[in-house]
């Protein structure tokens, strides 16, 4: 079974993570914001899509499907992304396991880096309070 059993619920997961990384940490998103850029992150079980756009400040986070037109296009399973924000593992070793889709230049995602450092520190505490466990289920694409 999923991590996420709805969209709704990771949504508000996501939302608070990131609310919180962005009013405790705002310079996380600097090299995101410096990247000029968006990139989306297309998730099944549950589908859902995540775009970070960081085209201008400050740093746009949508929940849902946009018109905006990512540079870098992520497709994978949340409990993919579930793994990459607690850190276990990361988005090159989930390409090199076929554990994600990716449309553009690879390297650009360490923009990401910064941001999804923080996420490993708060992501646990996060998933406390939503009653979600804090480990990786085991990933098969």
């Amino acid at each position: 079974m999923p991590i996420y059993v709805t969209d709704e619920l990771m949504y508000s997961c996501f939302g608070t993570l990131f609310d919180r990384i962005q009013a405790n940490v705002p310079a996380a998103a600097d090299d995101l914001l410096k990247s000029n850029m968006a990139i989306r992150f297309r998730c099944s079980d549950p589908v859902a899509e995540l775009t970070f756009d960081a085209r201008e400040r400050p740093l746009q986070i949508l929940y849902g499907p946009s018109a905006v037109k990512p540079v870098i296009d992520i497709g994978l399973k949340a409990d993919t992304l579930h793994c990459i924000l607690l850190g276990d593992i990361g988005i090159r070793k989930a390409i090199g396991a076929n554990l994600l889709e990716l449309k553009g230049p690879i390297w650009k995602t360490t923009s990401l880096a910064s941001l999804f450092h923080q996420a490993q520190h708060y992501y646990p505490q996060v998933l406390h309070e939503y009653s979600l466990p804090a480990h990786c289920p085991s990933l098969t694409r």
